[in-house]
């Protein structure tokens, strides 16, 4: 009944090997380090697993997961691999995942492989795609990666004469 017609047909030839994408860090299994909306924080925040901001930070923040909550102010620079903004930072964001929800205030650069802005947020900055947004150099370090150099702050100053008057008036 659910005989094999071609039993005599040849063996499925072997399985191509699937080259594997570079590994990325993974997320440990414990829970998110918790800045509470009463807390106030000056200096650098480092975590190798996830952080959740419900406050104040004032320094720069290094994590493989980030959350930054409704009322959560950022001012420093961002790095890690995925980064929800909820609430407000002013500084440079480096990730590979990035969602700025619809409450959502940004003021600063984005360097990111993934992007999702949702209707509401705001957004005044420069953002770029990069394939290796977080690169092998560490932020504020002074490295720089040739494919990913640093995004300027602020835009370069326009050449000498570029906003003369058309007509010069002869005196």
């Amino acid at each position: 009944m659910f005989s094999n017609k071609n039993k005599d047909a040849p063996p499925a030839p072997p399985a191509m090997a699937v080259p594997q994408a570079p590994a990325k860090r993974t997320r440990p299994l414990s829970a998110p380090s918790i800045i509470s909306a009463d807390m106030v924080i000056s200096g650098a925040l480092r975590s190798t697993g996830d952080i959740q901001i419900d406050g104040r930070v004032e320094g720069d923040v290094r994590s493989i997961g980030l959350t930054i909550g409704d009322k959560a102010e950022v001012q420093g620079e961002v790095w890690a691999e995925d980064v929800t903004v909820r609430g407000k930072v002013v500084g440079r964001i480096m990730a590979r995942k990035i969602l700025l929800a619809a409450t959502s205030h940004v003021e600063g650069d984005i360097l990111h492989e993934t992007l999702a802005v949702e209707t509401g947020a705001f957004f005044e900055g420069n953002c770029r795609h990069s394939d290796n947004p977080l690169g092998d150099d560490k932020p504020g370090d002074g490295r720089s990666d040739n494919r990913n150099p640093p995004l300027q702050a602020s835009a370069p100053a326009a050449p000498a004469g570029l906003f003369a008057p058309l007509n010069p008036v002869a005196t």
